[in-house]
């Protein structure tokens, strides 16, 4: 089934201790897009500016990327810049500049067509956007998730809780997981969280994987062992999109399903560090994604 992914393309300068590119494509709702794109076509809304290209743009209609692309609007002006170096472990980074350009007046606006989505993704953008996306779709979709982060759980709190109450998953880090719930311990944040509307608590955890909580239990997964890493922009954006382009794929949100969800939300993450920006993404072939699914398996199968 089509997936509806609404957040930021921008582009990014990156520095590493594996390198520095001046400006490459980067944005939440892009990485999102082109990980969740090998499971399930992806419909995208965006904003871009004219410095956007379509030599830009093509990144989106590779060989094994099916994302439409008629909700990326083009606005006068220059597109979202973000410029960010990382620490020595890639644990911290800094970021350098952060230029919203047409990204400060972006409305989203659905085509007609998205307008029946099923699945739908709310990237990280201010509260009541995503929220107005939700009220853009006509039916309640199967399966609705978000993604925010500290400044919109610090300024926008009331809007963000309003718009909690219409989405299915939260899925967010660690550190938002303790701010917004005012809990330290992810298991009672997550009781916390589900009476504000979610059913579904999914927690980025970085190098330490992720977990998943809802009514029938807890599920973690690792993140695969990689041996030199060089960016890990994205890396969450990646696991959302193998996340919720798997689900989308296989029209189901049981247990088993939500469980292998997570393995490929965790492939996505591995892949999209292993080099700078979406370079990874970009060559990467279906065959991989499953090789590294059953690698995953293994590494983590035990007998008792």
């Amino acid at each position: 089934m089509s997936l509806l992914v609404v957040g930021s393309v921008a582009f990014d300068a990156l520095e590493s201790p594996y390198g520095k590119v001046e400006r490459t494509l980067g944005g939440a709702a892009t990485y999102f897009a082109l990980a969740a794109s090998f499971f399930t076509p992806v419909s995208l809304v965006a904003v871009t500016g004219e410095d956007f290209t379509d030599e830009d743009a093509r990144v989106f209609r590779g060989r094994h990327h099916r994302v439409d692309t008629d909700g990326l609007e083009r606005a006068p002006g220059k597109t979202f810049f973000w410029s960010g170096r990382y620490t020595e472990n890639l644990n911290e980074r800094v970021t350098l500049a952060t230029e919203l350009n047409v990204f400060a007046e972006f409305k989203p606006r659905l085509p007609e067509k998205y307008r029946s989505s099923k699945y739908v993704f709310l990237a990280n953008i201010a509260p009541d956007l995503q929220r107005d996306v939700l009220q853009q779709v006509k039916d309640k979709p199967k399966l609705a998730a978000l993604d925010t982060m500290n400044y919109w759980i610090e300024r926008t709190n009331s809007d963000l809780l309003q718009t909690l109450k219409h989405v299915d998953i939260l899925m967010i880090n660690d550190a938002e997981t303790r701010q917004l719930s005012s809990e330290h311990n992810l298991l009672r944040a997550a009781r916390h969280i589900f009476k504000m509307g979610p059913s579904t608590l999914v927690v980025k955890r970085g190098e330490y994987g992720a977990m998943m909580v809802d009514d029938r239990g807890v599920f973690c997964v690792p993140a695969f062992p990689l041996e030199e890493p060089h960016d890990p922009t994205g890396a969450g954006d990646s696991f959302a999109g193998g996340f919720m382009g798997y689900l989308a794929s296989v029209g189901s949100k049981s247990d088993v399903s939500l469980r292998r969800a997570m393995v490929y939300g965790s492939v996505m993450g591995s892949f999209a560090v292993e080099k700078f920006g979406l370079d990874r993404l970009r060559i990467l072939k279906r065959g991989e994604i499953h090789a590294r699914a059953r690698h995953f398996a293994k590494l983590t199968q035990f007998k008792l």
